[in-house]
């Protein structure tokens, strides 16, 4: 986390430098950030939806061979074969995410420890709309806040989710942000309730991508349909 908390810190001083606000800093941050994901979140909406289409068939194999795993299994990976999708790839992306966000956590738990700047001593503890300190904890709109947003982006990404643990970590892991940011200090929460907004937005806007090109291979199909019984 430190490796990438220290860089990370020298960009947020360095947009501190310009707009003079720490909160303001810390959402435009957030913006910079969830732009570089762009790439990667676009692979990742795409690989929930290739994963919704394919949940009836799924569902349908663990139904059949319910009491048969290696069957099960063996069918599963065939489908998968057959629609080209690697299970692996949809953890990618949240892979190369991780060492940006544990060192965005590092850096927004202690930011005095990553930022050298004499002027971001005093900035870190500025007030921020009805938040007196950043650098302390926020006990509930900025919790509640980032726990509905993770609610949001985890109904987003696990529709095809069909198991109970899966389904159990949808309502879980909001109520654990929503306890944890009642802990952290303030400049975390706001960052990771932006962040969570943006992301929803990036979601909606490749879900409709999508949808758009599925329609439109749909219709290519139904021309090339028509044609070849036209040709007969």
């Amino acid at each position: 986390m430190n490796i990438l908390a220290k860089p990370i810190g020298y960009l947020l001083s360095f947009i501190y430098g310009y707009v003079d606000n720490y909160g303001l800093s810390i959402i435009i941050l957030t913006f910079i950030v969830r732009l570089a994901m762009f790439p990667l979140q676009g692979k990742q909406t795409a690989y929930s939806a290739r994963m919704a289409e394919l949940g009836p068939k799924l569902k349908e194999i663990q139904t059949r061979y319910a009491h048969d795993k290696e069957q099960m299994n063996q069918k599963t990976s065939e489908l998968y074969k057959e629609a080209g999708v690697n299970p692996l790839s949809g953890c990618l992306p949240m892979l190369i995410q991780m060492p940006i966000i544990f060192g965005l956590f590092a850096l927004l738990r202690n930011p005095l420890g990553f930022m050298t700047d004499p002027e971001m001593l005093v900035a870190v503890h500025e007030a921020f709309f009805w938040i007196p300190d950043l650098s302390q904890p926020d006990p509930w709109i900025l919790p509640f806040l980032a726990g509905l947003s993770t609610f949001l982006t985890q109904a987003q990404t696990s529709a095809s989710d069909t198991t109970g643990m899966m389904k159990g970590m949808k309502y879980f892991f909001p109520i654990m942000i929503f306890a944890l940011g009642n802990s952290f200090p303030a400049g975390l929460a706001l960052y990771w309730a932006v962040g969570n907004g943006l992301a929803i937005l990036q979601s909606a806007y490749f879900n409709n991508k999508h949808k758009k090109e599925k329609l439109r291979k749909e219709a290519e199909e139904e021309v090339r349909k028509k044609l070849a019984k036209q040709n007969r």
